[in-house]
């Protein structure tokens, strides 16, 4: 049995059921493709934690960004973890219809820990394979380097994605500016690349080529993190943004673009936290600025 995890927050309460109290047999999977915004709660383990089966349900994260299995995995110990990368263009166009412009691909692999057997992990990774895609017609497969995989879109989401969001521009006018190319996407490309060599993940030759044509020409493409910021909703900063730039930091990565603007949309989602009565307009004690 499924369940699918898609709606969350409070502007979008979901129910998720109790699987002890109310008597129902335990789901094999939760799919959870839920927006990944840990700096707000609740967060996604308190929204599926009624649902999971400890030591039956398999969890599989179909979400953006870095780290996005670690808050799951002291919570539940001993279910196996699924990370799944996936590639899609979608957009919600104003009068709500979805506008499906690209082709789904989806790289599938167990997360690895201890008081799950890798054996345990790997069949409930192949097993979801077979119940999603049972006749082969969809481009999903087990890879077995999934981290190499999110890196590779990080390139994308951490450069294009950040630099849409705070100019407020799609993607073709962003490639018709050269100099916001040249000193804003491409340099945050090359630190994600070089973050992840620090990681011992080698990107492509080609990345900085493969990103900026990603999105046609003359799409006019928004990315996600735009049309997100452009409804009022809040957005997934920290494992798009933030945990590169932290994880490429630690390993002696010098990452001044990204870093400005992680800074740049985490002003942002603050001012969107605040019109939602999610952040108090007060100075802290500790402020120095006061």
């Amino acid at each position: 049995m499924f369940l699918g995890a898609q709606t969350l927050r409070q502007e979008h309460p979901c129910y998720v059921p109790d699987v002890s109290e109310q008597g129902i047999e335990p789901f094999e999977f939760i799919v959870v493709t839920t927006k990944d915004i840990p700096d707000v709660p609740p967060t996604v383990a308190d929204i599926i934690a009624p649902a999971v089966t400890p030591g039956k349900t398999a969890i599989v994260l179909a979400q953006n960004g870095l780290k996005i299995e670690i808050p799951l995995a002291p919570r539940f110990r001993t279910n196996p973890l699924i990370s799944s990368v996936v590639f899609t263009g979608a957009s919600i166009l104003p009068n709500g219809t979805i506008l499906h412009s690209d082709t789904d691909m989806q790289r599938i692999g167990p997360f690895w820990r201890p008081l799950v057997p890798a054996h345990v992990a790997e069949e409930a990774a192949i097993r979801y394979m077979s119940l999603y895609n049972p006749n082969g017609n969809l481009d999903i497969i087990l890879d077995a380097d999934v981290p190499a995989m999110q890196w590779r879109k990080l390139a994308y989401n951490s450069s294009f994605n950040a630099v849409a969001t705070v100019l407020q521009m799609d993607t073709s006018r962003i490639r018709m500016c050269q100099n916001v190319v040249e000193e804003l996407v491409i340099p945050i490309i090359l630190e994600i690349r070089a973050a992840a060599a620090a990681k011992g993940i080698t990107l492509q030759e080609d990345l900085v080529d493969a990103v900026m044509t990603q999105d046609g020409a003359e799409s006019f493409f928004k990315p996600s993190m735009l049309q997100d910021y452009e409804k009022g909703n809040l957005m997934e900063i920290e494992n798009l943004v933030g945990e590169p730039l932290r994880e490429g930091e630690v390993l002696g990565v010098s990452m001044p673009t990204l870093r400005l603007i992680y800074n740049l949309v985490k002003g942002l989602q603050v001012k969107i936290m605040d019109e939602k009565g999610l952040w108090e307009a007060r100075y802290q004690p500790d402020n120095a600025y006061k």
